[in-house]
């Protein structure tokens, strides 16, 4: 029962809460990510390249083996290059994406330490007036001095 207690307290912790959702909102954000390389950044950069789609580059090690009836006895052995560069343009994409994040919210950071940094202090409250059942306890505090 202690392990299972253990547990719960660290997936609890606002630590492993705060990364889960990292986590999602960054698997949703490579989708997103993903569909900008793959539709409107891979479509030009193909076209100038003379129309082709990075996806289906790829360097044929072994062609096919076709029977005689054209269906394929043995599969092309292939080295598919244009698939690892669709996922670099993925990859570069994203790190820069999030670099950007970063530089603007430390920059968020900075700007709002510095106007924090410049504000003035608040003066201190005045000591609050002292009630009327302590100002006449140290009357007769006086009273009982005086009579020693």
């Amino acid at each position: 029962m202690g392990f299972l207690s253990d547990f719960k307290a660290f997936a609890m912790k606002g630590n492993v809460v705060d990364m889960a959702v990292g986590v999602i909102i960054g698997g949703a954000f490579g989708k997103i990510v993903t569909s900008i390389v793959n539709d409107i950044i891979m479509p030009p950069i193909g076209l100038l390249v003379g129309g082709v789609n990075f996806t289906d580059l790829k360097w044929i090690m072994k062609p096919e083996v076709l029977a005689e009836d054209g269906t394929v006895e043995t599969a092309a052995v292939t080295l598919n290059y244009g698939n690892f560069l669709q996922q670099t343009f993925d990859f570069l994409i994203i790190a820069f994406s999030i670099f950007i994040m970063i530089k603007v919210i430390t920059r968020l950071t900075e700007k709002r330490k510095k106007e924090e940094e410049a504000a003035p202090a608040p003066a201190p409250a005045p000591a609050p007036e002292p009630s009327a059942e302590e100002k006449l306890l140290t009357e007769i505090r006086d009273l009982l001095k005086e009579k020693k």
